[in-house]
């Protein structure tokens, strides 16, 4: 599989994983937004191999980002013709948070961890909890909900408890064959001791179930203690993305 064709997988299926509220098409372009919950779901992303980008179009999708009061970013996944980051960097935007996409084999093993439990639909609470064990931007329980609500793939909802007492989150999302990783996350005064992994392997057990052959999730390259814990679970670089973010307008 060439490189393009396993990012265009990838990023289809993203897109079809974490879905946003509004999304517009521009000559390979996906513009989306979602009330500037995550970059991956309100930023202009290529999704055709060599996707141009010229100052007349560059000022349209910006428009449409600064009419929805966010920050204009593009996420440039290495589909964008080479002209599209020169162009934007020399229109100062800034490049920010680059980021890994990681994809591992799943093994035949389909067995999840006895103390997780694993749901096909979103609840209030599995969001709830998610959230407030996230904090800061992400403790946006309307937006989470609004996004996962959407997803129109099979999905895992995954908390871990221990003692009664749920101690970690994670989304799993399956589309031909890949099983997506989302929102993994653990109680802050239990972080370390390998609660997220124990989710992760559930997950990819769950998603051996359903004919998942792959998983795949992103992690910010700066980000090395779970990049570490993802490297040891036997994940690997796909590829890497980075963002381009409009200067002198704050975040949302």
């Amino acid at each position: 599989m060439s490189d393009h064709s396993l990012i265009l997988g990838l990023e289809s299926r993203l897109l079809n994983a974490w879905p946003s509220f509004d999304y517009q098409a521009y000559d390979g372009w996906i513009l989306r937004l979602a009330n500037g919950y995550t970059k991956r779901a309100n930023s202009a992303t290529p999704l055709m191999p060599g996707a141009a980008l010229d100052e007349a179009l560059l000022d349209y999708m910006s428009a449409h980002f600064i009419a929805a009061n966010l920050r204009p970013t593009f996420r440039l996944n290495g589909l964008q013709a080479p002209e599209a980051d020169a162009l934007l960097a020399a229109r100062h935007f800034k490049e920010i948070e680059p980021t890994h996409v990681l994809a591992a084999p799943v093994g035949r093993e389909c067995e999840t961890d006895p103390e997780v439990t694993i749901s096909p639909k979103v609840s209030k609470q599995w969001v709830h909890e998610a959230s407030e064990a996230y904090g800061g931007d992400k403790a946006d329980e309307t937006s989470l909900m609004g996004i996962v609500s959407r997803i129109r793939q099979k999905a895992a909802f995954a908390t871990l408890n221990l003692d009664d007492r749920p101690v970690a989150w994670g989304l799993g999302v399956v589309e031909r064959g890949y099983i997506g990783l989302y929102d993994i996350v653990v109680a802050p005064d239990l972080r370390g001791i390998g609660l997220g992994r124990r989710v992760v392997l559930s997950l990819m057990a769950w998603g051996c179930t359903e004919g998942a052959h792959t998983a795949y999730l992103q992690v910010r390259e700066e980000n090395e203690i779970a990049r570490s814990l993802y490297g040891a679970l036997g994940f690997g670089l796909a590829y890497r993305y980075t963002h381009r973010v409009m200067l002198g307008r704050s975040s949302p």
